[in-house]
């Protein structure tokens, strides 16, 4: 999968150790990450799991202040607009701020920047959330278990336990 989405989506030119036709042992070894633990690349399911929760978790709050009628479509499309919106918030900054969503923090996983730096920043948890709205984005991953949106705003996600 990571041939054909080019050069465009590679990884820093620090961050690979190996060189790039041999296949690595485990997800994140070219990043130099662990094999297992903390540190190591999350997995697809946990990933899911965080996002799944963080959706709930936008639903419930927009459910305090717009009360949803599923029989009414127009009131339920104001509603999933709204909870589309509070999801952004969810995620956009504890990611910039934190690293880590609500979701992410439950099912203990957080973002990385792969320069080392201390916070995720602003315009890489916007490009993230983005991306990640559009799913596939997200979910084609590489050997190193790390989405496009991964690869294009320098970050990993990793186990926190």
């Amino acid at each position: 999968m990571a041939r054909w989405t080019g050069e465009w989506l590679s990884a820093p030119a620090g961050a690979r150790q190996a060189s790039d036709t041999e296949p690595p042992r485990w997800p994140g070894e070219h990043l130099g990450l662990p094999e297992d633990g903390v540190g190591s690349a999350a997995g697809g399911g946990r990933r899911l799991l965080a996002l799944l929760l963080d959706l709930v978790l936008a639903s419930l709050i927009t459910a305090l202040f717009r009360r949803p009628v599923l029989d009414d479509p127009a009131v339920m499309q104001d509603f999933n607009l709204l909870a589309v919106g509070m999801w952004a918030v969810l995620t956009c900054t504890p990611v910039a701020l934190f690293g880590f969503t609500p979701g992410m923090a439950v099912c203990g996983i957080r973002v990385g920047r792969l320069d080392g730096a201390t916070f995720v920043g602003l315009w890489r948890a916007l490009v993230r959330a983005a991306l990640t709205f559009l799913i596939i984005p997200a979910a084609v991953r590489n050997v190193d278990a790390r989405g496009w949106h991964d690869r294009l705003t320098g970050t990993v996600v990793v186990r926190l336990r």
